[in-house]
């Protein structure tokens, strides 16, 4: 592998794994957490080299990302969604938003956070109006992640004038805005039963007005749906990183056999999430299995460990509430559905 995943492994040894259960018990990410990301250059690995960005394979990437999910699953799930503005940003026709943001973005001078979900249900759950001088946002953002840690959000919600358009024609507005206290925001802390130190919180929106200079991109639903696909590969790589982790604390537990299992069908699942990239329709079956190995990787390192798994503060169990939280996050009906297969049959 190249120097940027040595560079995150050696991130998630030093840094990351060793204050994973203090981060967990106390659902609070250290500041020195983002800073090492940022020292790594881990926040523009999304944008092109022209912005800035290190050049690599997206298959270096999802390395990265399943590395540090194994180490530090509240830290990963909160960093990751930079990478969304970050392209967002390197993408977008409005130039001046571009050069006042996006540097700032790549260095991790600045940190991001999105807010899709809103936008991806049918009907929508988070609608924007134009109106003079901008757009007014109404509705719901269901899961937004970060909230207090992080500078700027792009939100996304469907455009009020193509309501009743099909999805080639429906349009999604993304705007960038300051992730703080606004008019017509209400804001409700979520309670994660894992990566709760993610500040992860459902907003509330009632007329929040956005500039039309926020505005980072409108395109159509299909293209929009189309953009996420990619995401949905980035989002296993939380399984396989704890099913990875798992497997090295089987091996370390004395099971040599059992971990040896579970690599094999990790090999197994990131090859089938990695060939789904091609096929979207075979994405849903790809992601259930990695996330079901999530949770029998789990559930592999509490019989290892025997009773230090239930009592104190193993990894072991949170390791097992990270496995589960891999089964719903960033979910869709499809996966569900496809999880509901797949667990039946295990």
């Amino acid at each position: 592998m190249s120097d940027v995943v040595d560079r995150a492994r050696d991130l998630a040894d030093a840094v990351l794994r060793p204050a994973a259960e203090e981060v967990d018990a106390t659902a609070t990410i250290p500041e020195g957490h983002f800073r090492a990301l940022a020292d790594a250059g881990f926040y523009g690995l999304a944008a092109p080299p022209e912005a800035g960005g290190p050049d690599i394979g997206f298959d270096e990437f999802l390395a990265v990302v399943e590395t540090l999910a194994g180490a530090c699953l509240t830290t990963t799930f909160t960093w990751m969604q930079h990478h969304g503005t970050v392209r967002g940003l390197a993408d977008t026709a409005n130039i001046a938003l571009r050069e006042r943001h996006l540097a700032a973005a790549v260095r991790g001078d600045r940190r991001c956070g999105v807010a899709f979900a809103g936008a991806i249900p049918q009907p929508p759950q988070l609608w924007a109006t134009a109106v003079d001088g901008g757009w007014r946002l109404d509705g719901v953002a269901p899961l937004v992640t970060g909230w207090g840690l992080v500078d700027l959000l792009l939100v996304s919600a469907r455009d009020a004038a193509s309501a009743d358009a099909d999805d080639e024609h429906a349009r999604v507005v993304a705007l960038l805005v300051p992730a703080r206290p606004a008019d017509g925001v209400t804001v409700h802390p979520l309670d994660l039963a894992a990566a709760n130190g993610s500040r992860t919180v459902r907003l509330d929106v009632d007329g929040w007005w956005v500039p039309d200079d926020a505005v980072v991109s409108v395109r159509s639903r299909a293209d929009f749906l189309a953009a996420q696909h990619g995401s949905a590969r980035v989002n296993g790589c939380l399984a396989l990183g704890i099913a990875g982790r798992c497997a090295a604390m089987v091996e370390e537990a004395g099971g040599p056999e059992a971990a040896a299992a579970l690599r094999h069908a990790l090999d197994a699942a990131r090859a089938g999430l990695d060939g789904a990239l091609a096929d979207p329709s075979a994405m849903p079956a790809a992601r259930a299995t990695a996330s079901a190995l999530a949770v029998r990787a789990a559930a592999t390192l509490t019989v290892a460990v025997g009773s230090r798994a239930i009592v104190g503060r193993h990894p072991a169990r949170r390791l097992a509430r990270e496995a589960a939280f891999t089964l719903v996050a960033a979910g869709r009906p499809e996966i569900r559905t496809e999880l509901l297969g797949a667990l039946s049959r295990m």
